[in-house]
């Protein structure tokens, strides 16, 4: 199959925005990473003593910038007549797709997110931020759980009592 010279920059810009998608968040409250899998996680308990509503800042890892250039670079290329003209506009459509892509990846990748204070029952307060799919609120009783990441779940009634873990003569577990 042959691709026309007008052909070869939209398919290299279709191709670059098919990756943008990549660049979103992945990390919420309830979606951990694969290297996670099979980890252990310290747990405490607390209930929030308040929250409020933060903003997460886009990132800016390079890829969106990167992938605007070179689409840029290519479409502005086939912009002229002879290879001056080319060269030139390849140039300008490289720092063009560059900024743009920083912009779209940041517009991408920045999202909204809850700040939780929470006082642990073992003493202290922490912060944790985090996506609120729970509908958490203050009031709540939660589970810290400190692994990879520090998340907060809704507790389904607290930490387990002290006779946990001991057989009925009162012995520990053997």
């Amino acid at each position: 199959m042959r691709v026309s010279a007008i052909g070869l920059p939209a398919l290299v810009a279709l191709a670059l925005l098919g990756a943008v998608p990549g660049c979103a968040p992945a990390n919420t409250a309830n979606t951990v990473s694969a290297r996670s899998l099979g980890g252990e996680s310290d747990v405490s308990f607390g209930t929030i003593v308040g929250t409020r509503p933060v903003t997460v800042a886009g990132g800016n890892s390079g890829i969106g910038s990167v992938g605007g250039a070179v689409a840029g670079g290519v479409a502005g290329s086939f912009i002229g007549g002879d290879w001056r003209s080319n060269a030139i506009a390849g140039v300008g459509g490289a720092i063009l797709g560059g900024l743009a892509g920083s912009a779209i990846e940041r517009g991408v990748t920045q999202g909204s997110a809850v700040e939780f204070v929470v006082r642990q029952d073992r003493g202290g307060d922490i912060a944790v931020v985090q996506t609120n799919e729970a509908g958490l609120q203050v009031g709540d009783r939660v589970m810290i759980a400190r692994g990879e990441r520090t998340r907060l779940s809704r507790a389904a009634g607290g930490p387990p009592g002290a006779s946990f873990g001991a057989t009925p003569s009162g012995g520990g577990v053997k």
